[in-house]
């Protein structure tokens, strides 16, 4: 459930709106302060979304804290008597798939943007991040009532054209559920060649999802970015207020008396805390953006602590 949207003035830091007359102006702001901000921020060897992992074996290290089991070297842990795991060689062509939930659970805000919005922003940023070297990026999208599939290409080109193509998708109608475990099973059939998936979804809803996220990870490097609203947590102290469910069209109108107001938080908090396990359990890197955050920012947290973890450093 959701409340009513009524957007906030919207900061400096906020992404453009993205659907409009404006569409062309809209993203071509996007782009430049994706390009100005990240590459100010972030310098040198952190500009890019995967440290290096790969499919060539390389070094054997002395394993850390939060480091991926799943690459524990098991004949230099006997050998040696200490848990070391292998690090991997970057492979020199990265192909990054992109699963999008642009479901109407999406096109609601009460921050500095809509949350649609925001996952296009994201989508932008990761584009950006994984590009050059022969990269190729491609996406699949679902609204719920329908699926929309880019191949995986390279160039600045392609970008350009993949996100405007996502931003120009329609909405779906309320009443339409959308169904991100069928949208991640898009990406199991046909197998791809090894590379990164980014899930890019406000996580609302069952957990179905679990199942063919963990099948991914057996294949590909794993990062969800979380989109969410304050108004997913938390319920307003405004008195009456109309809750409404845009994926199966159901609306109430409650009191946000202090008892109803604490009961959402807490399951609302325990949603959240489900997501977290389910995510980490498929091995997944855990981004969040809000949409009354400067997401970029918290972009770069994500990515600067993300290297740390793979060269050995406390994040």
């Amino acid at each position: 459930m959701s409340e009513s949207k009524k957007p906030a003035e919207r900061p400096s830091w906020a992404p453009p709106v993205l659907h409009g007359g404006r569409m062309e102006a809209a993203l071509r702001m996007l782009e430049l302060d994706v390009r100005r901000r990240l590459d100010g921020l972030l310098q040198g060897n952190h500009l890019g979304l995967v440290p290096g992992p790969g499919s060539e074996p390389g070094e054997a290290r002395t394993y850390q804290p939060g480091d991926d089991v799943r690459r524990m070297d098991w004949a230099v842990t006997a050998r040696t008597t200490v848990p070391h795991i292998r690090e991997t060689v970057a492979d020199r062509e990265l192909e990054t798939w992109v699963a999008i939930d642009l479901s109407p659970s999406l096109d609601f805000g009460t921050a500095a943007c809509e949350k649609r919005d925001l996952v296009i922003a994201a989508t932008a940023a990761i584009a950006h991040l994984t590009r050059g070297g022969g990269n190729r990026i491609g996406a699949v999208v679902s609204t719920g009532a329908s699926t929309v599939r880019i191949p995986a290409r390279g160039g600045l080109a392609h970008a350009r054209g993949m996100i405007r193509r996502i931003a120009e998708i329609p909405r779906a109608g309320d009443g339409t559920r959308g169904d991100l475990a069928e949208l991640l099973e898009q990406l199991r059939r046909p197998p791809r060649r090894r590379g990164l998936v980014v899930v890019v979804s406000d996580f609302l809803g069952g957990m179905e999802w679990q199942r063919p996220l963990r099948a991914l990870s057996a294949r590909h490097e794993l990062v969800a970015v979380e989109v969410i609203d304050p108004r997913d947590i938390d319920l307003p102290d405004v008195g009456t207020v109309v809750l409404s469910d845009p994926e199966s069209g159901r609306q109430r109108e409650v009191h946000a008396s202090a008892l109803l107001r604490k009961e959402f938080s807490a399951a609302a908090a325990e949603h959240r805390a489900s997501v977290a396990s389910g995510l980490r359990r498929a091995g997944a890197g855990h981004l969040v953006l809000r949409t009354d955050s400067d997401w970029i920012a918290d972009m770069v947290r994500f990515v600067v602590a993300r290297k740390r973890r793979w060269s050995g450093g406390v994040a």
